[in-house]
């Protein structure tokens, strides 16, 4: 009988999953097959929030497929070699990732597989574009968004999903290979030994039915406000989709045949799918950016090193009310609001002048949708490194942010209680309240809560200083 191998890797659903679809309607048995080798994602392999995440996805994948889900560790070709002889399968699909190491592995495995006689077939699952396929009227790639999207939008964002019948998973996939021991899938040792996941837990369902159910619910109840709802943290109207997305619970395709076309409320939140798609873009033509600055003037640009700092600002206690309750989120859920995102890496890399890697890696590890790509941009972004990047002298104060975006200091007293008791007028700056008004809120400076690290006035013109003598 025909078999063929299909790899999951980043595409843990059935739906939509053209290597799973292409596998079911062209063979009579299929594998489907996930293989934990982290060593091959260094020095990227997912932190510890990634890591929760991906053990319940995996859980729910197998679900899926009825228990049927192969699991096996080791190296990526080892793994998929012993298999193939093992089932004599004809055949071995995936669906592309395009991280810079997956690409190369991915590469050598595919030319491996063909020198054998097997036929090897990769798919896209996880972007609406593939990044080769786009280029600017010059033939070099975007490095500005506007026209990327616009380029995007001009050929129509697809929208046609493939789909899978549950009676070919219960007739087709088969649950074992002679010879061959699926793994329990706590043997991949995912969760933290420590149990700091309560937070994590609490707050996400990690399922394809809870996928579904929550780009449902954005659509029905929340996209029609998004484009001013998206920017107050305290509000539910942002998509929290970004999880899903990554661990391809959900595909970028369906988001869209979601929201309709183009025009009309929908396009504020294609907009940003967008920004994800020109992040992967960004990343697969300049592939040494998850580590070095784009803009090259950045190589020579004087960081500061202050451990202390970098301490303060991880665990939320720099003393700037906005900045902590995001990091506290973090640290908590696992995610944080895309505002407040922006809010704390211009903190990190402009008022403390402290490294844009640095807070790349600290979401690296602490984020639920931790995404090389997206993590990347977003923090050269800010840095002003980065393709289509901030406008260095873009230094975001967090006092007027949060009077802005948060003016009641709702999400400020959820994740900083200690300010439960501060008054509007002072919530988002405590350090400037009349001594009494502090008194009245038992916060005391460096007791009940820290004073700031830095003058943000002073803090911006060093940054401005720093950045003219490398322009």
């Amino acid at each position: 009988m025909s078999l063929a191998i299909v790899w999951f890797r980043r595409d843990l659903r059935l739906q939509d999953n053209p290597a799973l679809a292409h596998a079911l309607a062209n063979h009579q048995q299929v594998l489907a097959l996930y293989v934990h080798a982290p060593r091959e994602d260094e020095p990227w392999a997912a932190g510890g929030a990634s890591q929760w995440w991906l053990h319940h996805a995996l859980a729910d994948l197998d679900a899926q497929l009825l228990g049927r889900l192969v699991l096996q560790q080791g190296r990526s070709v080892d793994v998929l070699n012993r298999l193939v002889d093992a089932t004599a399968a004809a055949s071995v699909y995936w669906n592309r990732v395009y991280e810079p190491a997956a690409i190369a592995r991915d590469t050598a495995i595919k030319r491996d597989l063909r020198a054998r006689g097997v036929d090897v077939q990769s798919f896209g699952a996880s972007l609406l574009f593939e990044p080769w396929q786009v280029m600017n009227r010059q033939g070099r790639p975007f490095r500005v968004f506007t026209p990327y999207w616009k380029h995007l939008v001009s050929q129509g964002l697809p929208n046609r999903t493939c789909s899978v019948d549950d009676a070919d998973i219960a007739a087709k996939v088969i649950d074992r290979v002679t010879g061959q021991r699926s793994l329990p899938l706590a043997e991949l040792q995912l969760l933290p030994g420590i149990p700091w996941d309560q937070g994590m837990t609490a707050a996400w369902r990690v399922s394809r039915d809870a996928a579904e159910a929550r780009l449902d619910e954005f659509v029905a109840t929340e996209l029609e406000r998004y484009e001013t709802g998206r920017d107050l943290p305290a509000a539910d109207q942002v998509s929290r989709l970004s999880p899903y997305l990554h661990f391809g619970q959900i595909g970028p395709r369906e988001i869209v045949a979601a929201c309709g076309d183009v025009g009309g409320v929908a396009t504020p939140f294609l907009r940003e799918l967008g920004w994800r798609e020109f992040a992967a873009y960004q990343l697969y033509h300049f592939p040494q950016t998850s580590d070095q600055p784009l803009d090259q003037r950045f190589a020579d640009f004087p960081w500061r090193d202050d451990p202390a700092q970098l301490q303060a600002w991880q665990r939320g206690l720099t003393g700037i009310p906005l900045v902590d309750a995001g990091m506290r989120q973090l640290w908590q859920t696992g995610w944080m609001h895309n505002r407040v995102r922006m809010i704390v890496a211009s903190f990190l890399t402009k008022n403390l002048l402290l490294p844009w890697q640095h807070g790349a890696r600290w979401f690296w590890d602490t984020l639920v949708d931790a995404d090389l790509a997206s993590n990347t941009m977003g923090w050269q972004w800010t840095a002003g490194s980065g393709a289509d990047a901030a406008p260095y002298f873009r230094v975001f104060n967090p006092v007027l942010q949060g009077t802005r975006f948060d003016p009641k200091g709702d999400y400020v007293r959820q994740w900083v209680p200690e300010l439960g008791g501060m008054p509007v007028r002072w919530v988002h700056q405590p350090w400037a309240a009349p001594a009494d008004v502090r008194r009245s809120a038992n916060v005391e400076l460096d007791a009940d809560y820290p004073a700031p690290l830095v003058d943000l006035k002073a803090s911006r013109e060093r940054a401005l200083s720093a950045w003219s003598a490398i322009k």
